[in-house]
């Protein structure tokens, strides 16, 4: 969603101090406010009314999904890898240090979400969250806009999935298993490894990978099925058979109830800024990845391949259940709250 198909109330009050940040954004966007605040040191958050927040995904995209909820924009989860910089060159933001700090809230979402869903163009279908950003970083904790959006979709029975890396979903747990009696709830987790130091140097901003298993070992206890997507496999750092062993095993210990791998990928934006950080980490590498991605965003299949391979020959040693779509679920027919339900739909593969 670009600036300008944001629309809200024009008198909304403004932090004056600030008010010059909103040209930034052009005179069609309402930023209600914006703040920095000493909880989240060096974090601006810009405070946006929303016009619409059900987003169609792409027809070309490799998602098994069509609708997505995403309340933020940008992530403090800073992980350099992270395919959605790009879209805040789409708001004239910066990409790379942009992308950690500077975080659109879209403030109004559990209203808007609330009325779209009662709309009678809206047939009930399959949502997915944590597709773009995580909706539960660090910001989540200060705006609580997932609470009112989990509401929502409970009291209309539609169907839902959310990918998450971090702990603060286990706040919700109450509302997740209501939502879960009345239809479809997908949860996933996103562990891609276990290694301490690879997990310090490219997701600076995350729960560490053994806190993220234990909020998979919380939500099977609690009887709310959770997957893990094992992502990113990154070549060459992450991909040696030791660390993918470790990772499977340790996923297995958490009870997921399915594990995922997904490849690194380097869409532009990223990519960029990837490299940028390879370069001064892992210089030696920089020539093997210039080779392995030569052909675009995606490593080569022959590579896609024999991770798949090895990580499903893992799972099935440690007694994890075939890989499934990590939480992601197809959309279910339409129905509303009362309807009778459809059957079980059919789980998709990310790969």
């Amino acid at each position: 969603m670009r600036w300008e198909n944001l629309t809200g109330l024009r008198d909304e009050p403004m932090d004056h101090g600030r008010a010059a940040d909103a040209a930034l954004f052009g005179a069609d966007a309402v930023v209600t406010r914006t703040v920095d605040t000493p909880e989240f040191s060096g974090v601006t958050f810009h405070e946006i009314r929303a016009r619409s927040i059900v987003n169609r995904v792409p027809g070309a995209s490799r998602m098994p999904f069509e609708w997505t909820v995403n309340p933020y924009r940008g992530c403090t989860h800073a992980c350099v890898y992270c395919f959605a910089r790009n879209t805040h060159s789409y708001l004239d933001l910066d990409t790379g240090l942009g992308f950690d700090s500077q975080i659109v809230v879209k403030v109004n979402a559990p209203e808007l979400l609330r009325r779209h869903l009662g709309s009678r163009g809206w047939h009930g279908e399959h949502i997915a969250m944590g597709t773009n950003v995580d909706c539960y970083q660090r910001a989540e904790g200060r705006y609580r806009l997932m609470p009112g959006i989990l509401e929502a979709l409970r009291d209309y029975a539609n169907p839902f999935s959310i990918l998450t890396k971090g702990t603060l979903i286990l706040r919700d747990l109450p509302l997740l298993r209501q939502a879960a009696e009345v239809t479809d709830v997908g949860i996933s987790v996103s562990v891609g490894f276990v290694d301490q130091e690879l997990w310090r140097t490219v997701e600076p901003g995350t729960p560490a990978p053994e806190r993220r298993l234990d909020v998979v070992r919380a939500l099977t206890d609690a009887g709310i099925g959770c997957g893990v997507l094992m992502a990113p496999v990154i070549p060459f750092l992450g991909d040696h058979p030791d660390q993918l062993r470790a990772t499977v095993r340790a996923i297995a210990r958490a009870g997921a109830t399915s594990v995922t791998p997904l490849v690194l990928h380097l869409r532009p934006g990223a990519r960029e800024w990837f490299m940028a950080w390879l370069g001064q980490r892992h210089p030696h590498l920089v020539r093997r990845y210039e080779r392995l991605y030569a052909e675009g965003s995606y490593a080569p299949k022959w590579y896609q391949r024999r991770v798949t391979r090895q990580v499903h020959e893992l799972a099935e040693e440690f007694g994890i259940g075939p890989s499934q779509a990590a939480g992601f679920r197809a959309p279910r027919a339409p129905e509303r709250l009362g309807a009778p339900r459809p059957a079980e739909p059919t789980q998709l593969t990310l790969m």
